[in-house]
């Protein structure tokens, strides 16, 4: 039998369990896609009421934040240094770019009004946004595996919290356009779609972890307070105040039973 060289054990086994988080972040990555299908597929079963989305939009939000703010920003640190904070900013700032300029700002909730999307280009519109917040939302995950484990499923769960709402959304837009059923899944599909090819570049890049860690966490903070606190905000009771809690309470409860 050939013999093992000192550190050659340590390094195949180092190198086995990168395959294996990367493995993880591809599954979890598909899951993540799934439910954007899952969010279209409702939509154009049945009609549902909004405050369903509502509580979604809720729990999502605080999730992604306390995600941001205590795993994701912290780590990025741990990476790269002070260095991270500026492409935070880069990442918080980017979604804000193409938001206000090429896809102008959509809020969740407008998609059920067909005279607020009754335009192609306000249906281009929400599509590119949706499109460029679900390719972070890969992004973000495979970054996060690339870490560890409990980074990446932390992470996952704040994506799968706002997927459901993503596919209501653009599979909403479609049908109050008038595209029909078909194309509105197909919508629905392409978010998935995008989110797949983000865990996949940066699955193959890893080398570049240094930048796309603290960039996911920006757009993850940018969607969370931004996109979805608003939403929340709109509808003013104590039961989305308390989902929001709950989310931020929820990544303080699993740091402390399982993060070691």
């Amino acid at each position: 039998m050939d013999e093992v060289r000192p550190g050659e054990m340590e390094y195949v086994t180092i190198d086995h369990d990168l395959a294996t988080r990367t493995a993880m972040a591809a599954a979890l990555g598909l899951v993540a896609a799934a439910g954007n299908l899952l969010g279209g597929y409702f939509v154009v079963r049945r009609d549902w009421p909004r405050q369903f989305l509502q509580y979604f939009l809720a729990l999502g939000a605080g999730y992604m934040l306390a995600v941001a703010f205590l795993e994701i920003i912290p780590e990025s640190i741990a990476i790269a240094g002070k260095e991270a904070l500026f492409y935070v900013l880069a990442g918080f700032f980017l979604v804000h770019l193409f938001e206000h300029t090429l896809a102008p700002h959509f809020h969740f909730g407008e998609e059920t009004h067909p005279e607020e999307v009754s335009h192609q280009r306000a249906q281009n519109s929400v599509m590119l946004g949706l499109i460029i917040h679900t390719f972070f939302d890969g992004v973000a995950i495979a970054s996060g595996f690339l870490v560890s484990t409990w980074l990446g499923v932390v992470i996952f769960f704040a994506v799968f919290l706002h997927k459901l709402p993503e596919g209501f959304t653009v599979a909403s837009v479609f049908l109050a356009c008038g595209k029909g059923k078909r194309r509105a899944i197909q919508a629905a599909a392409a978010l998935g779609g995008a989110t797949l090819l983000g865990v996949f570049l940066t699955s193959l890049l890893q080398s570049q972890l240094r930048y796309a860690l603290p960039l996911s966490g920006g757009v993850t903070a940018y969607v969370a307070a931004t996109d979805l606190l608003p939403e929340v905000n709109r509808e003013p009771n104590w039961r989305m105040a308390f989902l929001v809690f709950f989310g931020v309470a929820s990544v303080l409860i699993m740091q402390h039973l399982f993060h070691v």
